[in-house]
């Protein structure tokens, strides 16, 4: 295995891949865990060994280990992924944090909408880390129609009842109101470089615009006409917009505070709604 490993990890490192992925890909070859690697004795059958070539191949070809795999960690979950969806990041995981450390100022159960929902990571982790604490009623809204098989298969993975809208976020629950929004919006800058495994992902899901906020300032609006008063909301951004973000929550929303990723980087902000 320390061989196999160490031509993977080899080859690369000319592409700059994190030396990790070799072993999530031959865990996947072989059918276990990546933990189940150093402890347990496996028999690396030369079927195991082609199958680990080949996804090895697709990586430095650029296609992201989690497509490969079929699956991404976030917090607790194990998220099925693969080409439609956004693969979710670590980033994310503090703006969860958030929202839970929030969930205390509501009394009775706490509505959420996940705008944007994706693999359904933000709002999948609402509901599976609030079980037995605090009772959270969770809808995710998604138009994409290659991202929905992704988000469908996830809350059935975890047997939830999150009810999805398969709507555009402008347009959706139209009279509806909701004491949380979180969202993670298409950001990027449309002409910025991006990674060649990023190229992979659904640009619908990336690029917000020639500023990047063209996407974000739709979502707030969406999330100012959907929030009860006083409601919260929870929206990812990128680390330049901070101040653009505020100048778009200006007019509906107080409280607004920009929080750090795990990079120190501005990352999200929350908001009051008036």
């Amino acid at each position: 295995m320390k061989e196999l490993l160490r031509a993977a990890k080899e080859k690369l490192a000319t592409k700059e891949i994190n030396p990790v992925d070799a072993e999530l890909l031959l865990a996947h070859a072989a059918h276990v865990t990546r933990m189940d690697l150093h402890s347990k004795a496996i028999e690396f059958t030369s079927q195991i060994r082609e199958d680990f070539q080949g996804f090895i191949n697709e990586r430095l070809e650029g296609r992201p280990t989690q497509y490969i795999i079929g699956e991404a960690a976030f917090r607790y979950l194990d998220l099925e992924v693969g080409e439609g969806v956004l693969i979710p990041r670590p980033e994310t995981e503090l703006l969860v944090d958030e929202v839970l450390h929030n969930l205390n100022k509501y009394e009775e159960t706490v509505s959420i909408i996940d705008l944007g929902a994706g693999s359904g990571a933000i709002g999948i982790a609402l509901q599976t880390e609030t079980s037995g604490k605090k009772k959270v009623a969770v809808i995710a809204i998604e138009k994409s129609k290659e991202a929905l098989p992704w988000l469908h298969k996830n809350i059935a993975k975890y047997d939830l009842p999150i009810r999805v809208i398969e709507e555009d976020v402008s347009t959706a629950l139209q009279g509806i109101k909701c004491d949380i929004v979180v969202a993670n919006p298409p950001y990027i800058p449309n002409a910025q470089a991006l990674p060649e495994d990023v190229t992979k992902e659904p640009s619908v899901a990336l690029l917000g615009g020639p500023d990047g906020m063209d996407v974000p300032r739709i979502f707030i609006a969406a999330a100012s006409r959907l929030l009860k008063p006083g409601g919260l909301l929870a929206i990812e951004h990128h680390e330049v917009q901070g101040d653009a973000m505020r100048e778009s929550l200006n007019e509906d929303f107080s409280n607004i505070r920009l929080h750090n990723d795990l990079n120190e980087r501005p990352r999200f902000t929350t908001a009051v709604r008036k």
